[in-house]
């Protein structure tokens, strides 16, 4: 029997999780429910349906797990506790701060409910923290490093974006290599913010804009440019559509350490990614941890979990049988 996994949300992430799904035989899409008109959204899975949001909690018994796919800012904070109470849900909460609030709203309703719910699950948070948690494990004596990019933060072109005069952009987060090479050198460096990423923002402006004034504006945004070393380009709206309308991304987790009775001897863990979609590797971590919030409930356990709290067992379709034999 499929899994049946309900989409909440049908933006860049729901598109990928539809495609996650179609990629995993144990699964089936069993509707999108979408704020828009449901008339107006067209999907690609012709076995499923668009609904309402309205209508989500009458497929109670028609859906084995809810895969919310709003923002971390404000959807995902109401939503997940919200539909945690009637579905096994996994979300991809990724304001690492409010994590432990979130965690705790999702495990009463989900706990009430009699449901899982899995949160914060992707790349990172997700992926990166459980390679941080291994590594810290097992190298007790030594420093963390992530470093992200070349990549497009969603959130730092949003920002961009609301800048009056500016009609479009997007922002790339980009690793500094000498940095980078520090660490994996093992010179275990102490770096500050503006040490380890640059900030590259390219441009499209409003007719009769500034773009000095603009510039400075990107250049001197607390929370987002100001620490960091920024590069502006003005670009026009057809440079930006042919050379800049994907969402790729990527980074690297490391871990520098030393073991020896006299720290003799040291180590370097190094996990990295380099996504061309962002949004959709997103969406195939949490079609697998979909599947782990399916086996768990069968097995009658409830709450809220995090990708710590999983077996890597539970994310895969093989056996255990299986798993042993071709992956060990």
């Amino acid at each position: 029997m499929s899994i049946r996994i309900g989409i909440l949300g049908y933006g860049n992430l729901g598109r990928g999780v539809e495609c996650a799904v179609r990629q995993n035989p144990d699964m089936e899409l069993a509707a999108v429910f979408t704020r828009r008109n449901p008339q107006d959204v067209t999907i690609l899975t012709e076995s499923a349906v668009v609904c309402n949001v309205a209508d989500a909690a009458e497929w109670k018994d028609k859906i084995d797990v809810m895969i919310l796919c709003g923002g971390s800012a404000t959807d995902l904070p109401v939503q997940t506790p919200e539909y945690a109470s009637i579905f096994n849900v996994v979300d991809s909460f990724d304001t690492h701060a409010r994590i432990p609030e979130h965690f705790a709203n999702v495990d009463k309703a989900a706990k009430e409910g009699g449901n899982v719910g899995i949160i914060s699950v992707g790349w990172d948070p997700g992926m990166f923290s459980l390679n941080r948690m291994y590594a810290n494990a097992i190298l007790p004596d030594g420093k963390d490093y992530t470093f992200w990019g070349r990549g497009v933060s969603q959130g730092h072109s949003d920002a961009i974006r609301r800048i009056d005069g500016v009609k479009d952009g997007k922002q790339y987060t980009i690793p500094v290599d000498t940095a980078l090479e520090a660490v994996r050198n093992g010179e275990d460096p102490e770096l500050t913010t503006r040490e380890k990423h640059t900030r590259e923002c390219f441009v499209v402006l409003e007719e009769g804009a500034d773009a000095s004034m603009i510039e400075s504006e990107i250049k001197n945004m607390p929370n987002y440019f100001a620490d960091y070393d920024t590069t502006v380009h003005f670009i026009s709206e057809e440079e930006l559509k042919r050379d800049h309308s994907s969402i790729p991304h990527g980074g690297f987790v490391l871990r520098s350490g030393k073991t020896g009775w006299e720290n003799e001897n040291k180590h370097l863990i190094e996990y990295s990614l380099k996504l061309d979609s962002n949004p959709e590797f997103t969406s195939s971590v949490i079609a697998a941890y979909a599947r782990a919030a399916y086996k768990l409930a069968k097995e009658g356990q409830t709450g809220c979990k995090t990708v710590f709290d999983i077996a890597p067992a539970y994310l895969s379709a093989k056996t255990g049988e299986e798993l042993r034999k071709e992956l060990l």
